[in-house]
């Protein structure tokens, strides 16, 4: 077998050994998957209504608030799930089996990979649950098939960077726990982004904050593209902003771990 190959089939062993994992422990996948969806019912049902006639623009309301928060919950999950994976690559280098690893024949770069796969896979499954439950009640895009495989493209590129920074953060925990903590920040950034409410109607220091952070351009241009709202220059720098979170996370945890 050439070195490629190899490479392959090794990394699809890892990607089982991830699935298995995640359905050995599935309190933390529920978790994972139950905590955005209790924030897109809270935002909707507890704060829709007034937070919807701000919107303005329409009839305002929950309908309006739903169609709006819904592209900031779905990347709320992804960074929420990028928790999991931090903890996961985290415990994998202190309980031992990566010393385990190091002394088999196998590809070192499929033990990150299968991390990386197996996450990406339970992220899209999660954020497919969601979009699932916005629909019922009362989501409504009027997005092309097109437009939905690009809303569906970007959101899997945001995912495979998130998740990358994640492998990242996790190698460099000392521990699990601290692990738990490190992506943390990325939770919070749709709330001071135009995840929750318009960047506009924020003061001055924070508007800027929030119309030049990474998740504000990518929640843009997702809600442009399912839901028809302009989306400008948002889907360029959404994609410029992936690739280089992407890229950085990448080179981070792949130095990071042939030091470890």
């Amino acid at each position: 077998m050439s070195t490629l190959t190899l490479a392959a089939r090794d990394s699809s062993t890892m990607v089982r050994r991830q699935l298995r994992r995640l359905l050995r422990y599935p309190s933390m996948t529920v978790q994972l998957v139950v905590t955005p969806v209790i924030l897109l019912l809270l935002f909707v049902y507890v704060f829709g209504g007034t937070l919807g006639d701000g919107l303005g623009g329409g009839p305002g309301g929950r309908d309006a608030y739903v169609n709006y928060v819904v592209p900031g919950i779905l990347l709320m999950a992804a960074a929420t799930a990028a928790t999991g994976t931090a903890v996961m690559v985290a415990t994998d280098m202190t309980e031992g089996i990566i010393a385990r690893f190091r002394t088999m024949r196998i590809s070192r770069a499929s033990v990150l990979t299968g991390h990386v796969v197996g996450s990406v896979i339970q992220q899209l499954l999660g954020m497919a649950v969601l979009i699932g439950i916005a629909l019922a009640i009362g989501f409504r895009p009027n997005a092309t098939p097109v437009e939905w495989l690009a809303a569906a493209g970007l959101l899997t590129f945001f995912v495979v960077a998130i998740t990358w920074l994640a492998v990242a953060l996790g190698l460099k925990s000392p521990t699990p726990e601290a692990a738990s903590n490190a992506p943390i920040p990325l939770v919070f950034l749709p709330f001071l982004g135009s995840g929750f409410v318009p960047t506009d109607s924020m003061p001055t220091v924070l508007r800027w904050f929030a119309e030049y952070q990474p998740l504000t351009p990518i929640m843009e241009t997702v809600r442009g593209l399912l839901l028809g709202t302009p989306i400008g220059n948002s889907a360029a720098i959404a994609t410029a902003w992936c690739a280089a979170i992407a890229a950085a996370s990448y080179l981070w945890a792949k130095s990071t771990f042939n030091k470890a």
